[in-house]
């Protein structure tokens, strides 16, 4: 015998817990995100933050992908440190698919890099190039994290090691010359580091 249904009244804080629960609103919302920064470009910095803060207003204040999107939104208007905490608690609660918590450690490692923090910054980007390697070749966004890593590098001075690396990810993606690219690009690292 099936335990009898029960029902949550109807106030804002259910509604709005239920709609969390229920795939077609989460699919709603982020629809109505992705909308948001197609738009972006169109809005001034305080403009997208305001957007996108009353957007994840209609998501718990824990919620990682309103936290994510809330990061998003204060990186792009060049207020780092308030993405930083953001970034870091949607991170932290593990709920993230691949997709995004790529993109939540890649920008987080930028956001660091722009705050002259580049020792954390290289520390997570290398962390989330493991877990690209673990997850193997179809692993989400893994030539951006090496690009940004490329950058920190720069920053730290190490010129070599990122031209290295910036190459060694684009050697695959030309039409020609790609074997020959990639030895090169390995060679330059392995002179960077004697």
């Amino acid at each position: 015998m099936r335990p009898p249904r029960t029902t949550l009244p109807a106030t804002r804080t259910n509604i709005v817990r239920m709609s969390t629960l229920d795939p077609d609103a989460f699919t709603d919302w982020q629809a109505r995100v992705a909308a948001a920064w197609k738009i972006a470009d169109t809005l001034t910095p305080q403009e997208l933050v305001r957007t996108i803060d009353a957007l994840c207003s209609e998501r718990p204040a824990d919620d990682p992908h309103a936290q994510f999107e809330r990061a998003c939104a204060r990186d792009t208007a060049g207020i780092e440190c308030e993405a930083e905490p953001l970034y870091r608690a949607a991170l932290a609660s593990g709920a993230l698919d691949p997709y995004r918590h790529a993109r939540a450690s890649i920008q987080l490692g930028s956001t660091l890099r722009h705050l002259g923090r580049l020792d954390e910054s290289e520390q997570l980007l290398l962390a989330q190039l493991e877990r690209c390697r673990a997850e193997g070749p179809g692993a989400a966004l893994h030539d951006e994290v090496r690009a940004v890593l490329a950058f920190t590098w720069i920053a730290q001075g190490r010129t070599l090691e990122a031209a290295a690396l910036a190459l060694e990810t684009l050697a695959p993606h030309l039409t020609r010359y790609n074997r020959s690219m990639a030895a090169n690009a390995r060679a330059l690292a392995r002179s960077a580091s004697a």
